[in-house]
């Protein structure tokens, strides 16, 4: 996560202040129970992979979209080819130009009688994401919070005391990110809608990944949607602030029609790559073929808290990915931006390592990091996973190859490269992709979803990218060394800068203020809430 949402963790915790547990503000507001479109097979794409999956033996069809700007792209025009239906649910739906863009292509949507539903998380808002909300005017389109904080405004300082008398309700938070499209379609991966999730922000890249999906598994995933979306947790914007005025949804029309042509990053105009209709124009006629397979869907209910507590009956995806890792034979990739696996995770782990299972892990360094606070329990674990024979690797923040990183070279020379992805690869067979970091918050704190898929292909294209980035010019190999005369072992971190092989001794860091904040952070006992 940003480090905005854990600065308020630190807050709650180092201040020893144990909020009580509330329901959300607009409970008890009288909405309306809704679900997805009962027959897919009326529209174009319904027919269409309907007779797809028949062909397949019923399975699902797949493809994978590493590429950040085709995660942008792909959106957009899956959005402009709806017919009946779309639903989006979503962490973080910033105001940025992508998000913008994405609002505007969705009110298009609903002008041309597509019925809309929004889900958004109350966890990472800042100023300007509520532009989203400006769309409830729409008679079509309905939005809804995810357990919402009772202040609306930005004021982190309000924003943290209320969370500091209310954390054991708005420390639970929902993470999914999905796309349907008549409720025959579906996108679902680990990207949010912004800037920096499509990888076109210079300041900040967010490598990710987005899994298009077709078949029967898009029934299955509008099936979650409608779950969280008639939770008692999802309150309806109108609960919030009142219903938003036609005029207000005119003004930002225009602000969303002047943004329409704004956007060119990189020099690309991504606005007129989506004209083109590809990568979705291909992926729909066949030019981008889909890999057909049997797959699993994986999600947390969304009274997450109250399953895991014993109080009601409801799903927990950690035992599915847990089951999975435990069935691996002979090697586990895996990717995650945040790697705290507490004591489950390091049981999981030696389980594996002794039966001589090969691990190997890429996750995010000091310098590539945008959360200090996780990165700061992460580094507890380092040592006694490098002593148990895991192989760890730290993406750095300029790349000496863009390839595999999902974007441009151009853009890769900014310096700025983080890792967002969530992807397993279990003895190159299965793969899972979805929302679930490798840590605590998503193991018991966060709602997460995913899939596990059956494939070599999709496993074969997964590792190979997992390879090009644990090369040496993109990431740091951490091993052991020990001190000669005391035998005490500390961290060393192997490069490659141009052609030259390089050893620190140090962690590498942007600079010495980021090592003495995250050294300092370690000393908190955190681990739970990261």
């Amino acid at each position: 996560m940003i480090g905005r949402f854990h600065l308020l963790l630190v807050l709650v915790l180092v201040t020893h202040l144990s909020g009580c547990a509330s329901l959300p503000p607009g409970s008890d507001f009288a909405k309306t129970t809704s679900f997805s479109l009962s027959h897919p097979e009326e529209t174009k794409l319904g027919r269409q992979f309907e007779n797809a999956a028949r062909e397949h033996d019923g399975n699902s069809g797949f493809r994978m979209i590493p590429v950040g700007a085709d995660g942008f792209l792909t959106r957009m025009q899956m959005i402009n080819a709806a017919e009946r239906t779309l639903d989006l649910q979503y962490f973080i739906f910033r105001g940025d130009e992508t998000g913008r863009l994405l609002t505007r292509a969705v009110l298009v949507a609903a002008d041309r009688g597509v019925r809309v539903r929004i889900l958004v998380d109350d966890g990472e808002t800042v100023a300007g994401d509520e532009q989203i909300a400006e769309l409830e005017a729409h008679s079509a389109i309905e939005i809804r919070i995810f357990n919402p904080f009772s202040y609306r405004g930005h004021s982190l300082l309000l924003r943290s005391m209320e969370f500091m008398l209310n954390s054991t309700r708005l420390d639970y938070r929902m993470h999914n990110k999905l796309l349907v499209v008549d409720n025959a379609i579906a996108l679902i991966g680990g990207r949010n809608i912004g800037d920096q999730y499509f990888q076109m922000d210079p300041e900040s890249q967010f490598a990710d990944d987005d899994v298009f999906a077709a078949g029967p598994i898009a029934k299955q995933l509008s099936a979650t949607f409608d779950a969280f979306w008639n939770s008692s947790l999802s309150i309806p914007v109108e609960a919030l602030s009142g219903r938003k005025s036609a005029h207000v949804l005119n003004v930002h029309r225009q602000v969303l029609d002047n943004q329409h042509q704004k956007l060119k990053t990189s020099g690309v105009n991504y606005l007129e790559r989506v004209a083109t209709g590809e990568p979705f124009g291909g992926i729909i006629s066949g030019a981008l073929p889909l890999t057909w397979a049997h797959s699993q869907l994986i999600y947390d209910s969304p009274e997450k808290k109250k399953v895991k507590q014993g109080e009601m009956i409801g799903r927990l995806m950690q035992r599915s990915v847990a089951a999975a890792t435990l069935a691996v034979q002979s090697e586990l990739l895996m990717i995650t931006p945040y790697l705290i696996p507490g004591n489950e995770g390091m049981q999981l782990l030696n389980y594996l390592r002794q039966r001589n299972v090969r691990v190997r892990i890429l996750t995010s360094s000091l310098e590539s990091t945008g959360v200090l606070l996780a990165h700061s329990g992460y580094m507890h674990y380092r040592l006694p996973l490098l002593e148990n024979g895991v192989e760890l690797y730290e993406v750095r923040s300029l790349l000496g190859s863009a390839r595999g990183s999902g974007q441009t070279a151009a853009i890769s020379r900014f310096g700025n490269y983080s890792l967002h992805a969530k992807l397993f690869v279990f003895d190159r067979k299965k793969v899972f992709i979805g929302s679930m970091n490798f840590d605590q918050r998503s193991m018991h704190l966060n709602t997460e979803i995913g899939l596990l898929i059956d494939s070599q292909i999709l496993a074969k294209q997964i590792a190979e990218r997992f390879e090009s980035m644990v090369k040496p010019v993109n990431s740091y190999r951490l091993a052991i060394r020990k001190n000669e005369k005391t035998g005490t072992p500390s961290l060393v971190w192997h490069t490659q800068e141009g052609t030259k092989e390089v050893e620190y001794n140090q962690e590498p860091a942007r600079n010495n203020w980021q090592r003495i904040m995250v050294n300092m952070l370690s000393l908190l006992p955190l681990d739970k809430e990261l």
